[in-house]
């Protein structure tokens, strides 16, 4: 029988004689850190199979690395050690305790590889071509005899995970890895049989696939990952993307369609989606390729909403769709969409907290999702508690996840927020297209306190006084920060408003708008406002603009911002706010920058005062997020989870 929300996106699917479970996989994503010799420890089994309990159909172990030279970084499990078996072994008994096929990413840096960041670093690199990379280490060009080598290293490694009782093998051809340099004509110079036509240039690729399927024998699924795109001048497009499919089909048992490469930042945001770009901007290349190939085609690209999902199988634009952060910001998506709970599944914003975490602190994390990270300790639950009564105060993201967490959990919650709406700071960003997902969370969030029984009063600031009169066990202060106020003169002016002018779907701001402070709030306003066709300025003191925001995400605004009429004056620093505009110092001298509003984003500041005046209310107090500090959604939400739990 057919599942009645997603006919479509609900239906099994058997590929190579397995079947699985719906449509919905899990794409490659590596390992939060592994042992000192890169096996899986406890803790990257249990981040996995957080992703496979929730209802996809498989999950994939990224970045597994088929020879010790073609290591890009520490995080990459090996599969050229049968060390690694007793731990890919539990790997794949987490995920087939939960009907979760298990799939494994069987991959090769070339000339990105282990000199980087490994005790191989002494070994001189491998790829199509010898020259120097990006880092200025050396690289080799593979003879004939390190290509038959490495592509047996593919099947061996094939092999070794079939062993492990893996379910099926994923060859990662795309993103400018070894097997992706070797297809690109922005890579690969040679000029023997391995290099020039695309023919010669997809030999390798189709050795590997020979050798891997040697290895694992007729029956067993082999997944092949391409880029559909490369998106670069003198890359391959989706012409010859098209071709390169065609030599696999009936090679390979699904088609994976990315796009991009990794070794250029403005397509790495391509390659993973950031706010900026629609949702589902590379299921064009898959469908393209579905076209012309009788293998099943996988979709993938920023996708978050399972209507979405639903319409690209439905269509045939795609016979499976894969997720990766959407996977971290709700495990359980899949399982909440096929029992009518659509309402209640948390949306990937792609805000990038998860890479920016995973890149500096060496484990993943999830602005939306406060178990991400932490899943091992998640795995054995928590002790039931006695029923205590609780008061939040504040009702932002952290306030509103430690209440519906401490209601959840058995307690009697109460929450009061002084505005009309729930969000905090994230209310005045319901209409900016790129936040919509960050709205969305909120609303979610709101839902999820309504069906746990939070008493919630809207429209009630309530004081030290009130509260200590409530009688209440626990009290959660999450009040929230103030904007700071540059102290100059005109400040008062009326044309100075504050980021409140957002609230409405028409922003109450004029043609040109000065937006004071440059840091990421500042940046993506700026971003916002000229979409919508403000002509926009920027004013920041310091040297750089959007210090505060994750790599990733700055890379994703600075190509917005290079393509657009916003105009970032760094270095520069207001002097006086005048009816005409704001009148700044800069190194070339004062200037005036022309205005009819000028917008403050010059940062927030915890509201100690406030925060400071529930110390003694009850006889447990916690204070949450912006109340401590000014700071992220990740970090609000985290705390206020956690405090929750310590109830």
């Amino acid at each position: 029988m057919k599942n009645k929300y997603y006919p479509n996106l609900a239906s099994p699917i058997t590929i190579n004689g397995v079947t699985f479970k719906n449509r919905i996989f899990g794409a490659p994503m590596s390992n939060p850190e592994l042992d000192p010799d890169c096996h899986m420890r406890e803790e990257d089994i249990a981040f996995h199979a957080n992703r496979g309990r929730g209802g996809l159909a498989s999950v994939c172990i990224g970045l597994g690395i088929v020879e010790a030279v073609g290591r890009s970084h520490t995080k990459e499990v090996i599969l050229y050690d049968d060390l690694s078996l007793p731990s890919l072994k539990r790997m794949a008994n987490e995920f087939h305790k939960h009907n979760c096929m298990a799939t494994m990413e069987l991959a090769h840096g070339g000339k990105f590889g282990a000199a980087r960041s490994h005790s191989a670093a002494k070994s001189t690199l491998i790829g199509p071509n010898g020259e120097l990379n990006a880092q200025g280490v050396p690289v080799k060009a593979m003879t004939e005899e390190q290509i038959e080598e490495t592509a047996t290293a593919f099947g061996n490694a094939a092999k070794l995970v079939k062993e492990a009782g893996f379910d099926m093998v994923l060859i990662h051809g795309g993103h400018g890895w070894l097997l992706g340099q070797f297809a690109s004509p922005y890579f690969n110079k040679r000029t023997d049989r391995w290099g020039g036509s695309l023919e010669n240039r997809m030999r390798f690729s189709l050795l590997v696939v020979e050798k891997v399927r040697e290895a694992v024998g007729p029956d067993f699924p082999i997944e092949f990952r391409m880029s559909g795109s490369e998106c670069i001048p003198g890359g391959y497009d989706i012409d010859e993307a098209v071709e390169m499919a065609k030599m696999i089909d009936g090679k390979v048992d699904i088609i994976h369609v990315s796009a991009g490469i990794h070794e250029n930042n403005d397509v790495f945001v391509i390659t993973h989606p950031s706010m900026f770009i629609e949702h589902g901007c590379n299921v064009q290349y898959a469908a393209e390729i579905k076209k012309h190939v009788k293998t099943p085609v996988a979709a993938l690209g920023g996708i978050n909403d399972v209507d979405m999902m639903e319409e690209i199988i439905a269509s045939g634009k795609a016979d499976i769709i894969e997720v990766a952060r959407q996977s971290l910001a709700d495990p359980y998506f899949p399982e909440k969409a096929f029992s009518g709970k659509k309402d209640d599944i948390t949306q990937c914003c792609r805000c990038y907290s998860c890479f920016y975490n995973y890149l500096s602190n060496r484990n993943y994390c999830c602005a939306f999702n406060p178990v991400i990270g932490d899943e091992l300790e998640h795995k054995y639950g928590f002790p039931a508690t006695t029923p205590k009564k609780v008061v939040v105060v504040g009702g932002g993201p952290g306030g509103m996840e430690a209440a519906v967490t401490a209601a959840q959990r058995g307690h009697s919650v109460t929450l009061y927020e002084k505005n009309s709406k729930l969000g905090g700071q994230i209310a005045h960003e319901q209409h900016i297209p790129f936040k919509k997902d960050m709205y969305h969370f909120i609303e979610v969030l709101a839902k999820r306190c309504e069906d746990a029984g939070v008493d919630i009063r809207l429209n009630t600031e309530v004081t030290p006084e009130e509260v200590a009169e409530m009688g209440a066990d626990v009290v959660m202060t999450a009040v929230g920060a103030k904007p700071i106020i540059p102290q100059i003169p005109g400040i008062d002016n009326a044309k100075v408003t504050g980021l409140k002018a957002l609230e409405s779907e028409t922003p109450a701001v004029g043609q040109k708008v000065a937006i004071l402070g440059g840091g990421l709030v500042g940046s993506e306003v700026a971003i916002y406002l000229d979409m919508i066709g403000k002509d926009v300025t920027v004013v920041e003191m310091k040297d750089t603009w959007a210090s505060d925001a994750y790599w990733m995400h700055k890379v994703a605004m600075d190509k917005y911002i290079r393509d657009s009429r916003i105009d970032i004056k760094v270095n520069t620093t207001a002097k006086e706010i005048t009816d005409a505009g704001i009148v700044c110092n800069t190194p070339d001298g004062e200037i005036l920058i022309e205005a009819d509003t000028v917008l403050l984003a010059a940062g927030m500041k915890a509201d100690r005062a406030s925060a400071d005046g529930f110390l003694n209310t009850a006889p447990r107090v916690f204070e949450i997020g912006d109340a401590i500090k000014a700071g992220r959604v990740v970090e609000a939400v985290k705390l206020g989870y956690y405090r929750a739990l310590d109830i």
